[in-house]
């Protein structure tokens, strides 16, 4: 088998790579650090092929699409994507704008895209790297919980499409917590709660991907967190969130 993924350089990627690696999965790494794919690379046992692309820029996602179409890949995971801790007003709209490329719209070409090879070839598995961000509204990181409504909610529809066909593609949406990667940084922010290592994350969501669960939630946590949000009315939701972002912010 043969796998891509998208923001393979660190966090949740680059600990997909290393799962799929001890699965004698073969790779395509694409990140914008050389360095580190590089460093990744000569770490794993398995064919590895490094691609060198911001995807925030929309001709660099056709790009990849064109480099590797003809590779037979099996497994696509959309993982590339970042956050911004702030209020509307005050968050830096070309900074936003980038998120909104990098986070939606590359997740959606190379989702469709992929999916058609995969449809042809009646095989194949799309994992969106989404986040339990995914199922709610985020006052002071209200952009970045907009792109993971947009990801889950397609990727949920997409999977219905797929049973309804009697397909054996499958498309899931792995939806964690916290996850201890590079996020905080790159937002400017801080989680207020304990963060899961990414290499848990990635096992887990390997594992549930091949049984082509339509929603990877991991930990009971977050699990009881989703289920229960679900009786709390949508004003108190939105309070609470406010709250629990305002802590994060970094001074």
């Amino acid at each position: 088998m043969k796998a891509l993924i998208t923001g393979a350089s660190s966090g949740i990627g680059k600990a997909m790579a290393y799962e799929l690696a001890n699965r004698n999965v073969d790779l395509i790494l694409v990140a914008r650090s050389k360095d580190k794919l590089e460093k990744i690379k000569n770490d794993l046992n398995v064919n590895v092929k490094i691609i060198v692309l911001d995807l925030i820029k929309e001709k660099n996602v056709f790009k990849l699409y064109d480099i590797i179409k003809d590779e037979n890949v099996d497994i696509l995971i959309n993982n590339a994507g970042f956050g911004l801790f702030g209020t509307f007003d005050k968050t830096d709209l070309s900074r936003e704008l980038e998120m909104i490329d990098l986070n939606i719209r590359a997740y959606h070409i190379l989702t469709k895209l992929f999916l058609k090879n995969f449809l042809k070839r009646k095989h194949g598995y799309i994992l969106n790297v989404c986040s339990s961000a995914g199922f709610m509204a985020g006052p002071r990181l209200s952009t970045y919980y907009a792109t993971k409504n947009y990801v889950t909610k397609l990727t949920i529809a997409i999977n219905e499409e797929l049973r309804q066909k009697g397909s054996k593609v499958c498309i899931s949406a792995l939806c964690p917590g916290p996850v201890n990667t590079n996020f905080n940084k790159v937002a400017h922010g801080k989680f207020a709660i304990k963060e899961i290592d990414p290499q848990r994350v990635a096992k887990y969501a390997i594992d549930k991907m091949f049984k082509k669960k339509m929603l990877i939630v991991p930990t009971l946590k977050m699990k009881l967190t989703l289920f229960f949000s679900r009786f709390v009315p949508y004003r108190l939701q939105l309070l609470i969130a406010y709250h629990i972002q305002g802590r994060k912010i970094s001074k």
